[in-house]
């Protein structure tokens, strides 16, 4: 058998063109699609030791359904997207090492339903994982995973990251306490990964391939 290598090659994406940044601001609303130099070298850069890639514009939806436009509309025009919260992170899944456009979470903040008795609660990505350990304690209920920057990191990250703290050596870490996620696929398609029950049989876990991808 011959030995063979693996041509080098390098994908070539789009810019984000005037014309996009017209239809990104129809998604949003003009105030949540922001390009100035200023807040681009901001979201360059996290946590991430000595690493910085700038992106084109940074666009702020509120619901899935502007996420699932906004990614529509990129796909359509290979243009790349990066998700990004509070860029907490230490791993580099937040940085937009394509350019492109930077999909900010940090509108998406609504701790949308605690279920007392159930012992679930459905919140959007962009809650911080204090404050949704602050609220399920006001009724008497405990979430447990407390990484170090919980004080300001959001429960998306959290589930890129599969977040612990000091408390997972006990309780187990935050794959250990998600039943299912709404999802924005790269298409702009939303599917569900799972159900809101604690045995779900229905097929392959979704939701668990989604939780600990960091950014991949």
């Amino acid at each position: 058998m011959e030995n063979i290598q693996q041509k080098n090659s390098s994908t070539s994406y789009n810019v984000v063109t005037n014309e996009i940044l017209e239809k990104l601001k129809a998604i949003c609303g003009e105030k949540y699609v922001v390009n100035n130099d200023e807040s681009c070298a901001t979201y360059g850069s996290d946590e991430t030791e000595d690493l910085f890639f700038k992106p084109e514009v940074i666009v702020k939806p509120s619901d899935a359904n502007e996420i699932s436009a906004l990614l529509k509309l990129a796909n359509s025009h290979f243009i790349p997207v990066t998700p990004r919260g509070p860029g907490t992170r230490l791993s580099g899944g937040a940085l937009p090492v394509h350019g492109g456009i930077i999909l900010s979470t940090e509108r998406l903040t609504k701790i949308i339903d605690i279920d007392e008795k159930n012992l679930q609660c459905t919140v959007e990505t962009g809650v911080i994982n204090q404050h949704l350990r602050d609220a399920v304690e006001a009724k008497g209920l405990f979430y447990p995973p407390d990484p170090a920057s919980r004080g300001s990191c959001f429960i998306g990250g959290n589930l890129a990251e599969c977040s612990g703290g000091p408390k997972a050596v006990k309780y187990g870490v935050t794959k250990d306490y998600v039943l299912n996620c709404e999802v924005v696929l790269p298409t702009g398609e939303i599917i569900w990964t799972g159900a809101n029950v604690l045995k779900n049989s229905t097929g392959y876990n979704l939701t668990q391939l989604m939780i600990g991808s960091e950014g991949t």
